[in-house]
């Protein structure tokens, strides 16, 4: 009995020792993918959300902090090109925008945009460059934000040029969070590429092993190096902001349920030092709080820009609630049947950022939240049975 209970202890001492050891990302974990690497022409498919505290550590800055392309140029690997995705290299362009090719100026790394107004997937020259292509983002675990979608369309021409892609993970800042719609591919778009909820609770590695295993893409078999000491349940703060308008982990967790207003005439807050943490519109009642967009980094022509709005200011909701939310549909709600604007209150892009055409109908014919949410309910279920095969972590 003794020795069991020994066993037990020292079980639940390991468990307590690894919950308090820190997430380390995919690219820590040099002895996983450096021999994939060696003797080969490289690729990335990387930005500024790349970095990893690797005190020590070819290229690491003073404070230990490394990015992916200067490791593996410190540390003599053949890279050849850098593919960037939304935003562009830096992390600095706005959503959307056309980010000329450039070159990285600390390693003379030759940078190709594929949000370069073109069609966003590497050129048949690009492709003759490299042997092995790295792919390392930040995702923030929605459907609609792009960069999966970038590294979708990598996987792509990968498999058509015979070129094996290596995945450094990073966890999902949402966990286990699985909610919304699932996306009807008549509404297929730049902000929406697989039949997924809106919150798909999978890290970019598993959404590689998701869209090769089900058929989504050409054949490819990426190579995943995991997170460690990283399960969903773990909470993971941010150490840079993914893109230019999610500046802070709060504007993360609610994303979900604030960006479907950018398919309405409700400002989101760009333009503000407070993006997706604050909503509004000039024709809202005055409840205490207002804001005016105006030009901003990441933001040059903001919507509304320079009308004063009136609206709803989240920035004092305690992170730990604003983790719970997951995808609500009480913002938008309140906003439709503030305004009064009936059908006027959408455009197209409503479709493509919630996936579906009935979430709008619906709204129209009056549905409270929990009728919608009850209709997309079945989809999330069966994405959840869909989903267990392809998870790298608990």
């Amino acid at each position: 009995m003794k020795k069991i209970v020994s066993l037990l202890s020292a079980l639940l001492l390991a468990a307590d020792v690894l919950a308090a050891e820190p997430v380390l990302v995919g690219m820590t974990d040099t002895a996983a993918y450096f021999p994939l690497l060696r003797g080969h022409r490289v690729a990335l498919l990387a930005n500024h959300t790349a970095v990893a505290d690797m005190p020590g550590a070819p290229g690491a800055a003073r404070d230990g902090r490394v990015h992916l392309a200067d490791l593996l140029h410190g540390c003599g690997f053949d890279v050849r090109a850098i593919f960037s995705p939304e935003h562009g290299f830096r992390g600095t362009a706005d959503a959307g925008e056309a980010v000329r090719s450039d070159t990285d100026p600390a390693t003379g790394i030759s940078i190709r945009s594929l949000y370069d107004g073109n069609a966003q997937r590497p050129s048949d020259e690009s492709m003759q460059l490299f042997d092995v292509l790295v792919v390392d983002m930040q995702d923030v675990g929605l459907r609609f934000y792009t960069y999966y979608i970038s590294m979708l369309r990598m996987l792509d021409a990968c498999a058509e040029f015979g070129r094996r892609v290596v995945v450094l993970d990073r966890p999902n800042p949402l966990g286990d969070h699985i909610d919304g719609p699932v996306l009807d591919m008549r509404f297929k778009s730049g902000v929406g590429a697989l039949p997924i909820p809106m919150l798909h609770g999978l890290t970019m590695g598993e959404i590689a092993r998701m869209a090769a295993g089900e058929g989504w893409t050409r054949r490819c078999e990426p190579t995943v190096v995991p997170c460690r000491n990283y399960t969903h349940a773990t909470e993971y703060l941010l150490p840079v902001a993914p893109s230019p308008n999610l500046r802070s982990q709060r504007a993360i967790y609610l994303y979900a349920s604030l960006c479907p207003f950018e398919g309405t005439p409700v400002s989101v807050g760009r333009g503000t030092d407070a993006p997706f943490e604050v909503y509004g519109h000039p024709a809202f009642p005055d409840r205490g709080f207002s804001f005016t967009p105006r030009p901003t980094a990441g933001a040059k022509h903001p919507p509304l820009e320079g009308r004063l709005c009136y609206g709803v200011d989240l920035r004092a909701m305690p992170l730990a609630e604003a983790r719970s939310v997951g995808f609500s549909l009480d913002y938008l709600l309140d906003a439709y049947r503030t305004l009064g604007m009936g059908e006027r209150f959408f455009t197209p892009m409503f479709e493509k950022l919630v996936g579906v055409g009935w979430v709008r109908q619906m709204i129209l014919e009056g549905a409270s939240a929990s009728e919608i949410r009850d209709r997309w309910q079945p989809g999330v279920e069966r994405y959840k049975a869909l989903r267990t095969r392809y998870l790298l972590y608990e």
